[in-house]
Parts: structure tokens; sequence; C-alpha cells
């Protein structure tokens, strides 16, 4: 198998080829599971999937009071799926810095990706948290002053918005480096002969997927039924 070099004149032009979909890194076949290839498979399944439900949560913004159920079910149900993301993600960190072999031979994203992939983590994470908290305090006491910052009240609701714009931030420069390479990796787009056609451990990818699902699915429901004070109290 043969694979494209990235650029190796500035971290920059590393980066800029493998959004654009120009090299990726060659990720080693196991016989089983796939690997680094299975693992870099299903964490661009889970990807696309995020993107296209986050983009759908923030839709419900565009009129929050009329679609507040629709936003809480949907950032209930993503909590899994974020979780899933972490997961492959970490596994593959873990892998690569206690020494495997393949692990090794794939190597790391360029330095930018690494620097924001935390930051996306952690903002994911933050904005899915904090709207976990606003259902569980109710909307009154969520829109209750916590504590005064340079002048400024912050509720339960404010912190929600701060990491919102956190979140948002760092997962837009995030997209523009891994969109593409996430849609060849997924088979969707062409891709250099480094992203392998055919992976085994398929069928264990695809049962982690819908089983991550139904998890979602019972996770928005259970949220949904608790959030009574924000679906049918006023809105404030």
């Amino acid at each position: 198998m043969t694979t494209q070099a990235a650029p190796k004149n500035s971290a920059l032009g590393e980066t800029l080829a493998t959004a654009i979909g120009r090299t990726h890194r060659r990720d080693p076949v196991s016989p089983t599971t796939g690997g680094p290839a299975g693992n870099a498979r299903l964490t661009a399944w889970i990807g696309l999937v995020l993107l296209v439900l986050f983009v759908v949560e923030c839709a419900t913004l565009i009129s929050l009071s009329g679609l507040i159920a629709v936003h809480i079910f949907l950032g209930a149900f993503l909590v899994p799926l974020v979780l899933l993301k972490t997961a492959t993600t970490g596994w593959r960190m873990f892998r690569y810095y206690t020494g495997s072999e393949k692990y090794l031979e794939s190597g790391p994203p360029p330095l930018p990706l690494r620097v924001l992939g935390p930051l996306v983590v952690l903002g994911a994470l933050a904005v899915l948290g904090t709207g976990l908290s606003l259902v569980a305090l109710g909307q009154a006491a969520s829109r209750h002053n916590a504590f005064t910052l340079v002048g400024f009240g912050v509720s339960a609701v404010t912190l929600h918005q701060a990491a919102f714009v956190l979140w948002i931030s760092s997962t837009a420069l995030h997209l523009l480096g891994r969109f593409v390479p996430a849609l060849q990796l997924s088979r969707l787009l062409p891709a250099t002969g480094a992203v392998p056609r055919d992976i085994p451990g398929t069928p264990g990818r695809l049962t982690v997927a819908a089983l991550t699902v139904a998890v979602a699915v019972a996770t928005g429901a259970l949220v949904l039924s608790f959030s009574g004070s924000w679906t049918s109290g006023p809105w404030r």
C-alpha cells in the first residue's frame, strides 16, 4: 500500500494537505478489529453523525421557545455519541503513547489538529454537561445568578452559553481540518491509496455504533421526561 507524504516544511502545510485530502496518515490494518484503520473509520463515522446532529441542534436556536423539547432531546441524545468519539480518539492516543507498534507506525495528526482536538472534546462535554445541568436545576433556578463576575451576573444559563461559544469556535476550526478526511475515511469521497477500502471488523464497528444510538435514544427520552419546567412551564 502506498501513501503520499505530507509536506515537511511546516505544520501548517501538513495540516492544509490533510484538510484538503491530499495526504493521509498510513493507518495499518489489523486482521480482526482493523487496528488503527478500523479506529479511524469508526471515528469518522461518529464524527459525521455528530456534525449533522449538532447542525440540527444549532438550528433549534432559531426558535428555541417553540423547539425547546427538540433541543433538549437532541442535546441528551448527543451525549453517548460524544462519549464514543472521545473514547475512540482517546484509545488511539493511549495506544500511541504506550508504544503500540501499529499506532506508532500510523503516527500523530498534524500539530494544529492535535491542539484543537482536546479543545473540541472539552467544549462539547462542557456544552452538553451544562445543558444537562439546566434540566436538573429547572428553568427558574437555571436563570438565577449564582455569582457575579466583573460586575455581570453569571447563571447556569450563562455558563451554558459560554460553553457553546467555546465549543463552536474550536469546532469550526477543527471541522476545516477534518471534514474532507472524514468523508474519505468513510468512503463517501475518493481517497488516496493511504485509505484502505476494506477493513476487517466492520460488523463489530456497526454493532458499537448501533448500541450507542440505542443508548442515545433512551438518554434523550429520559432527560426529556425530566424537563417539564422547560417544556411545559411558562417560557421566560
